[in-house]
């Protein structure tokens, strides 16, 4: 039995990944500002701030394995609060990476599978390309990368990184700054418009959320060593196709088209070639994908 700690339990990502992780034989520790009100059976909460050094020095001791998920930026914030990024988010990322390297502990650095590349000109995109982020959440997640990179080959300290495409499912909230999928199924089902930022052509790498927590898990027990693996689907899709699909079982749907943003990427989607090699089971697609979660947003 292990003893695996998960930084950022409340988060869409990480509330899924615990649930997930709980379901094996090992001891799951969540750990976020707060503990939750709806607790998940057989889960330790831990409570604390994560920029404080005495506090994360506590929690990370005596972990085996540490799944890191905790960012205080998204793509849509990120241009205007990047200072608090690079001071605060990477120096603690830093800090925590030296702690585990004294307690000899595997780390799962949670990346972005679509800041961190910014615009390619060949796709799927391969883990070999040269990321060029158009934002500043991608670099800080590029810089986080790189600085990894240093600990695995300077220390042979045991962090992966994973390049997570665009997750969806239950849990999330498109409120806070991502989820397009969200949104179009929520606000379809309130009656409500769905924003689209320019022209709808926009392309994405969409995956459902129990396929990533279970590649995140299955990550975290794989007894090799694997730098960087994209986390996607393999295929790209428009927000028009997004559209047309939830169109299917919301017939009425709304849209409403305002301007392009300059931090979105005209299309990004993942390689997965290498995940596939490591990972045993197949992927939901997007059609089911949607409508396993317009099912259960529809029962809430």
């Amino acid at each position: 039995m292990k003893k695996v700690l998960v930084l950022g339990g409340n988060g869409f990502i990480c509330r899924n990944l615990v649930k997930t992780l709980v379901q094996g034989e090992d001891e799951v520790y969540s750990f976020d500002l707060h503990i939750p009100e709806k607790k998940i059976p057989k889960v330790h909460y831990l409570e604390g701030d994560f920029f404080d050094d005495y506090v994360l020095k506590n929690v990370v001791q005596g972990m085996d394995i540490v799944y890191h998920g905790i960012c205080t930026l998204n793509p849509g914030n990120s241009n205007d609060k990047y200072m608090q990024g690079y001071t605060r988010d990477l120096v603690q990322t830093v800090k925590l990476c030296d702690l585990l390297r004294e307690n000899n502990a595997r780390m799962i650095f949670l990346s972005s599978g679509g800041t961190v590349y910014g615009k390619q000109p060949e796709m799927p995109i391969k883990e070999t390309v040269l990321p060029r982020p158009i934002n500043h959440y991608g670099n800080l997640k590029l810089c986080s990368e790189n600085m990894i990179r240093v600990f695995n080959v300077q220390n042979d300290t045991d962090f992966r990184i994973v390049r997570i495409s665009n997750p969806y499912g239950p849990g999330q909230d498109y409120q806070k700054g991502v989820g397009f999928i969200d949104a179009a199924l929520k606000r379809g089902l309130a009656g409500e418009k769905v924003q689209v930022y320019g022209d709808g052509s926009v392309v994405r790498d969409y995956i459902y959320i129990e396929d990533v927590c279970n590649v995140l898990a299955h990550m975290g027990m794989d007894p090799g060593k694997h730098d960087i693996i994209n986390l996607g689907s393999g295929r790209g899709a428009s927000m028009q196709e997004i559209l047309s699909i939830v169109k299917g079982f919301i017939p009425n749907l709304q849209v409403e088209y305002l301007p392009g943003r300059s931090v979105d990427v005209p299309e990004i989607y993942l390689d997965n070639h290498r995940l596939m090699k490591l990972y045993p089971s197949k992927l939901t697609t997007l059609e089911d994908g949607i409508k396993k979660y317009y099912e259960y947003l529809k029962e809430l």
